[in-house]
C-alpha cells in the first residue's frame, strides 16, 4: 500500500486525557461538519458499515435499481454451483480412480485426495488476498475459474488418453485389492497431482470471492438488508448443495455406465458452462474497489506498534490518535472504523506525537481504521478456528461412513444404491432443512428465542457444532453396533461383503444429523464472517472459513496417521483402529475420539463466543457511503 493511502494533509486528532490515574478509555472524536451518528442495531446484532458500489471501470453506479439485486446473485450461484460440483464430484471419484486405475494404494490415495481437499480450502487466502488488495472480487472469480477449468480438463484427458495411466491388463479386481497391478510411472502420477493440484488453486481462488461477491449485490441502505442477506446466505448454501447433490449421484451414474473420462469430463463440461454464464451477468453485477494490500496494512499496524511499545499513553509528547480528516476512510473500499479498547497494545501504532510531523511515514503512525482493521482480524480468529473439529469430522465422513456402506445392505426393495452415492443423504438433508428454513424452522426458532431472526449467527454456528457432536457420538455407537454383528454372523474376514440383514439406511441418522450441523454452522459463519470483517478485507475474512475448512482435511490425514501408528502394529499383526478391513479395526474407537474433540471444541467455542462483541455501525456513515 501507498503511503498516500493513510496519510492526511489534514490530520484529525482526539484529546487524551494525560492524567492517567483518571484510566479513562481511549476513544477517538472525529472532526467532522456533519452531526456523528450513533450505532444502529439490526436484530441484537451489530453490522459493518460499507461503501460505494461501482461499475466494473469503478465508476460510481448511476441507478442501482438496474444492477445487482437479486437477478445479479443467481448468475453467481451457478459458478459456486458448478465449482461445488467439481469439488465434491472429485473427492468422491478420485480416491477410487487412483486406487483401481492408477494402482495407487487406499490410504495413499485417500491421502492425495485429502490434500487436495486442504490445499483447496486452506490456500483460499490467497485468493481473498488478491481480490481484496488488488484485483477485485470480480476479476479473481473470472481469473480462478479459468484456471479451474484447466485443471479439469487436465484430469479429463487423464482419465481418457491411455498413455496417462499404467497397464490395465491382466488387472483383475482381486489383483487390484492384492496389489499386483501395474505400478503408474511416476511421471504419470506426476501429471495427475499437477493437473489435481491446478485445479485445487483455481478452487482456492473462487471460494473467498464468490459467497462476498454475491452478497455485495445487495445495498447496505435498504431496511431490508439483513433479512436480504440472511437469505441469500441460505441460497447460496443451498447451490452448495445442489452441486454435491448433482456430484454424489449424476456424476457418480456417468462413472458407471460410461467410464472415468465421461465423469470427470462432466465436471469440466459444466464449469465451462458456469464460466459463460457468470460472464453473461457482468453488466449487472456492482464491485467494491479494492483496497491495497491488506498484509502491508497489518504489517504497517504491527511495526508502528512496536516502534512505539515504550511511549506511555500519558506522554507529554503525544498529541492524540491519528485519523485522517472527513467522512471517508484513508483506506479505499472502507468507512471508518470507531476505536475501541481491545489489544490496547496495537493502538500505539496510533499515537500521534510531536516528532512525527505533518506527513507521518505509515511503518510509524497509522490511522485508527487501520489499526481496528487489525484487531477485527484478531477478533474473528478463534470463530472460524472452532469450526475446524467440524471441517475433520466431514473429511472422516466422506471415507469411514463408505467403508462402514461397504458392509452393509443398500438395496431398498428392488433399488439398490451404489456405495459412492451415499454421501448423497447430508446434502438431501441440507437441501430439506434449507428448502423449509423460512416456512418452519425460522418461525419456529423465533417463537423459541425471541430472536427476530431465529438465532443470532454466533448462535447458529454454535447449534450446528452441538449438533455435530451428536452425529458422531451416534456414529461410534452403531459402529459398534455393527462391528459386533459382523463378528456375529461370520464376516469378520468379508469386510467387501454386504451382509444381507443389516441395513446401510442405518447410517441416514448420522448423515442427517451432520447435515443439519453444516447447515447452521457453515451458513451462520459466512454470514458472520461478512459481516463482522472489515469493509476492504471481507474476501479474506471469508477465506477463514475456507481456511478452517483445509486444516479440518490436513488434521484428517494427520490424525488417521497418528492413530495407525499408535494403535497398529504389523509386525505383531495387531490391525489399527483404522485398519482396511473395517471388521478387525476399532472404527467405534474413533468416532467416540472424534466425539471428545468436539465436545472440547464446543466449550472453547462457547468460551469465545460469550466475549466476542459485534462491530457497530455509523448510520451517518452509511447514508453517506
Amino acid at each position: 500500500m501507498e503511503p498516500r493511502e493513510i496519510q492526511s494533509p489534514e490530520p484529525v486528532v482526539s484529546e487524551v486525557n494525560l492524567n492517567i490515574s483518571h484510566r479513562k478509555k481511549l476513544s477517538i472524536h472525529f472532526a467532522e461538519s456533519d452531526e456523528r451518528g450513533f450505532p444502529w442495531a439490526i436484530g441484537g446484532e451489530y453490522v459493518a458499515s460499507g461503501t460505494t458500489p461501482v461499475t466494473i471501470r469503478g465508476k460510481p453506479i448511476e441507478n442501482l435499481s438496474q444492477t445487482g439485486g437479486w437477478v445479479a446473485a443467481f448468475f453467481i450461484f451457478g459458478n459456486e454451483m458448478a465449482e461445488r460440483m467439481a469439488y465434491f464430484g472429485l473427492s468422491v471419484n478420485m480416491v477410487a480412480f487412483m486406487f483401481y486405475i492408477m494402482h495407487r494404494p487406499f490410504t495413499s490415495s485417500a491421502n492425495t485426495v485429502n490434500n487436495f481437499l486442504g490445499i483447496s480450502q486452506a490456500s483460499s487466502v490467497l485468493g481473498g488476498f488478491l481480490a481484496d488488495a488488488y484485483l477485485g472480487r470480480y476479476w479473481t472469480i473470472a481469473i480462478f475459474t479459468t484456471i479451474y477449468l484447466l485443471g479439469l480438463t487436465g484430469i479429463t484427458l487423464c482419465a481418457t488418453m491411455p498413455i496417462f495411466v499404467p497397464d490395465q491388463t491382466n488387472c483383475s479386481k482381486l489383483a487390484t485389492l492384492l496389489g499386483t497391478c501395474a505400478p503408474a510411472k511416476s511421471w504419470q502420477m506426476l501429471y495427475l497431482k499437477t493437473v489435481l493440484y491446478i485445479a485445487a488453486f483455481g478452487a482456492a481462488g473462487i471460494r473467498p470471492c464468490v459467497s462476498s461477491f454475491g452478497a455485495d449485490q445487495f445495498d447496505e441502505r435498504s431496511p431490508n438488508y439483513k433479512s436480504h442477506l440472511e437469505r441469500f446466505f441460505n441460497f447460496f448454501y443451498l447451490s452448495v448443495t445442489i452441486g454435491a447433490i448433482i456430484a454424489f449421484t449424476m456424476v457418480v451414474y456417468i462413472q458407471m455406465k460410461h467410464g472415468w473420462g465421461s465423469a470427470f469430463g462432466s465436471l469440466a463440461l459444466a464449469m465451462g458452462i458456469s464460466n459463460a454464464i457468470f460472464f453473461v451477468g457482468t453488466p449487472l453485477y456492482r464491485h467494491r474497489l479494492p483496497g491495497g494490500s491488506p498484509l502491508t496494512r497489518v504489517a504497517q499496524v504491527l511495526v508502528a506498534a512496536f516502534r512505539k511499545r515504550n511511549v506511555p499513553f500519558s506522554s507529554s509528547e503525544l498529541v492524540g490518535l491519528y485519523e485522517v480528516a472527513g467522512k471517508r476512510s484513508a483506506i479505499k473500499g472502507s468507512g471508518k472504523l470507531e476505536h475501541t479498547d481491545d489489544f490496547r497494545c496495537l493502538d500505539k501504532a496510533a499515537l500521534q506525537l510531536k516528532e512525527d510531523g505533518p506527513e507521518p511515514s505509515p511503518w510509524r503512525l497509522c490511522t485508527i481504521t487501520q489499526v481496528e482493521e487489525v484487531k477485527i482480524l484478531l477478533k474473528l480468529l478463534p470463530i472460524p478456528a472452532c469450526t475446524i473439529v467440524l471441517s475433520l469430522i466431514l473429511t472422516e465422513y466422506l471415507t469411514l461412513s463408505i467403508q462402514q456402506a461397504y458392509t452393509m445392505n443398500t438395496s431398498m426393495g428392488h433399488f439398490k444404491l451404489p456405495i459412492t452415492c451415499m454421501p448423497v443423504f447430508p446434502g438431501l438433508s441440507i437441501f430439506l432443512i434449507l428448502a423449509f428454513y423460512y416456512s418452519t424452522f425460522a418461525p419456529l426458532a423465533r417463537w423459541l428465542t425471541g430472536h427476530p431472526h431465529g438465532a443470532s449467527q454466533l448462535q447458529r454456528v454454535g447449534l450446528g457444532l452441538a449438533i455435530s457432536v451428536l452425529s458422531v457420538a451416534w456414529a461410534g455407537a452403531f459402529e459398534r453396533y455393527r462391528r459386533n454383528y459382523a463378528i456375529e454372523h461370520g464376516f469378520e474376514a468379508l469386510f467387501l461383503t454386504p451382509m444381507p440383514n443389516l441395513s446401510a439406511y442405518w447410517l441416514l441418522i448420522q448423515y442427517i444429523l451432520i447435515g443439519v450441523a453444516e447447515v447452521f454452522c457453515i451458513v451462520g459463519l459466512l454470514e458472520f464472517l461478512y459481516q463482522e470483517a472489515p469493509d476492504a478485507m471481507r474476501s479474506v475474512g471469508s477465506a477463514y472459513a475456507a481456511v478452517a475448512g483445509g486444516l479440518g482435511c490436513f488434521f484428517a490425514t494427520m490424525l488417521n496417521n497418528v492413530i495407525n501408528g499408535l494403535t497398529g502394529n504389523e509386525e505383531e499383526g495387531k490391525p489399527s483402529w483404522l485398519s482396511q478391513n473395517i471388521n478387525s479395526g476399532r472404527f467405534d474407537y474413533f468416532y467416540w475420539l472424534l466425539t471428545l474433540l468436539g465436545m472440547m471444541n464446543f466449550f472453547a467455542f462457547l468460551f469465545f463466543a460469550k466475549r466476542y462483541k459485534y462491530r457497530v455501525r455509523n448510520t451517518t456513515q452509511v447514508q453517506m457511503l
